[in-house]
């Protein structure tokens, strides 16, 4: 369940990096991946969430680690086992997480995934549903760019007002401050910080193309990623602030639903 490309006028709008090939084989993302059941990083690979004991086994349950050896992105990338169908403009999927007892050994929470794609002209909306008792954590990194125009040339809109202060292994310190991130021209502007999300949609244009990303529900934060020496900014929603389920922030549902379109133009 990745996003793999995503064309508009015939052009490549996702960012492919090391492309589905990485993707399988180290977990590299590209494109827009599922970050599930948490979104970036983990301070610890064992620890207490709801009751429950969380035990990251990278050799039970494979996962891409940083350079500070940090779980991160969750346990299902390149995971197989959804049950999917589709049309041309619509794609349906299940993944039954009590089905695959690795899985379940690591994060003891059996519940289903549920996810809900349509695409028109100009939209691609993407609905994450959860049912079944669990901390709520995960996230989505929608990789963008702009083919034929420059990274400096490019306008970007970053509506945010609030910032999560990280620490230096890029984790929540718990400090919060008011922020304002002009716009106009990436330039040669990097980012890979955390905000509270914003009510009006992340945009990038350039080209005669803009586009912008929404998050429509049940995506509160944000964080927002644009290396400097790649073509690439990706706006991520996530449902909770980077190592929540480690500090125990991440709320407990019974029912979860989350929302974020691309609108492109």
């Amino acid at each position: 369940m990745i996003g793999a490309s995503l064309k508009h006028r015939g052009e490549e709008v996702l960012g492919q990096r090391g492309g589905l090939e990485a993707y399988r084989a180290e977990r590299k993302t590209m494109g827009i991946p599922l970050l599930y059941p948490w979104a970036n990083r983990l301070s610890a690979r064992r620890f207490e969430v709801a009751g429950r004991t969380v035990d990251i086994d990278p050799e039970r349950t494979p996962i891409r680690l940083d350079g500070s050896g940090l779980p991160m992105h969750g346990l299902l990338g390149a995971h197989p086992g959804w049950e999917a169908e589709a049309t041309a403009t619509s794609l349906t999927a299940r993944f039954d997480f009590a089905a695959h007892p690795a899985l379940l050994e690591t994060f003891p929470f059996p519940h289903t995934l549920e996810l809900d794609v349509t695409l028109d002209e100009t939209m691609l909306r993407i609905v994450t549903i959860v049912r079944g008792e669990v901390p709520i954590a995960f996230g989505w990194h929608p990789y963008l760019t702009l083919p034929n125009v420059e990274r400096a040339d490019w306008h970007v809109e970053i509506p945010v007002t609030e910032q999560l202060a990280l620490d230096d292994n890029m984790l929540p310190t718990g400090e919060r401050s008011a922020t304002h991130v002009p716009a106009g021209p990436l330039g040669d502007r990097a980012f890979d910080d955390a905000y509270t999300a914003p009510s009006a949609p992340f945009a990038l244009e350039g080209g005669g193309r803009r586009i912008e990303l929404a998050f429509e529900d049940g995506f509160p934060y944000a964080q927002v990623f644009a290396p400097p020496q790649d073509p690439l900014i990706a706006f991520e929603p996530m449902t909770a602030p980077t190592n929540a389920l480690v500090t125990g922030t991440a709320a407990l549902h019974t029912q979860y639903s989350a929302a974020f379109s691309i609108r492109v133009a």
